[in-house]
């Protein structure tokens, strides 16, 4: 049996606060029992994306030496979790969005760059970051073979498919979303929650999705979170959601033996018709 935990909080310039925020749900999910803790995307600074500011560039680290990776991965050796850690990635003249995967004795599994980069008001994610040169990807870690994907990524059902053909057992998805400056009257929360939730049900695996809370703001616009982290069964229910404002966190557990059966039993994968899926290599759907 395996206890899953996803987080939400909000943040601020105060990045040690921030730091301190995650490391307190951490620890309180460990306590609950949780062996996977996800906590989300951008978390050491407020999400800068809504504006193009050459100096957010400089938030930007590399992987090796990055202190946030260093504490977090030694967390996750103390705690004996399995937690991906979300950080702003400078590889030589190039950035990216990345999660590095901590195994639960804190060793450093690999790297995850985000694949799909939006670019729509309030998200000018292209100014920051280059799409992901990583693909898609898996881990074998203490508690069972994870994929991640992060926040934009979680649209597109090719991402969780691969993932899931990799023999992920669990998906997740780490996500800074919430008002849309280009219709402030529309709510996107539960069509990004059923977005996710269809993923789990077409792949049969849990799902957890972490997303931050509060109101940022910024000079192209200011953004409010919708927190609605949740946490899905393999039928895609909803077993574990938070609400929009509570900084938290919610748990549940699954028998992952259990769901191997159930997956293999429905034949999702066995009668895949690969030669008929040509058309999504191209963009207007022709071969």
């Amino acid at each position: 049996m395996l206890t899953v935990a996803a987080t939400q909080f909000a943040c601020s310039w105060d990045i040690e606060d921030n730091l301190n925020q995650a490391e307190a749900l951490v620890r309180q999910a460990a306590a609950k029992g949780a062996g996977l803790v996800l906590l989300q995307e951008l978390f050491e600074t407020p999400y800068f994306c809504p504006d193009q500011k050459a100096k957010y560039l400089e938030l930007a680290q590399p992987m090796e030496g990055n202190p946030l990776i260093a504490r977090f991965s030694a967390l996750a050796q103390e705690l004996g979790v399995v937690l991906p850690i979300s950080f702003f990635e400078r590889a030589n003249n190039a950035f990216f969005n990345s999660i590095a995967i901590a195994d639960a004795d804190g060793k450093i599994l690999g790297l995850y760059r985000k694949s799909h980069i939006p670019n729509n008001p309030g998200y000018q994610e292209k100014y920051y970051f280059s799409p992901g040169d990583t693909g898609f990807k898996v881990w074998d870690t203490a508690v069972g073979r994870i994929g991640v994907g992060i926040c934009w990524d979680q649209w597109f059902p090719e991402c969780a498919r691969i993932m899931a053909l990799q023999g992920a057992e669990v998906l997740l998805y780490p996500t800074a979303i919430g008002s849309e400056p280009s219709d402030p009257g529309y709510n996107s929360k539960r069509h990004w929650q059923r977005t996710m939730q269809g993923h789990a049900a077409a792949n049969i695996m849990p799902l957890l999705a972490s997303n931050r809370i509060g109101v940022e703001q910024h000079d192209a616009a200011d953004m409010t979170f919708y927190g609605g982290s949740f946490i899905a069964d393999p039928t895609g229910e909803m077993v574990a959601e938070a609400d929009s404002e509570t900084q938290g966190l919610i748990t549940a557990t699954f028998d992952l033996d259990a769901i191997r059966s159930m997956r293999a039993s429905w034949g999702v994968f066995r009668d895949r018709r690969t030669d008929l899926y040509g058309p999504l290599k191209s963009l207007t759907g022709m071969p």
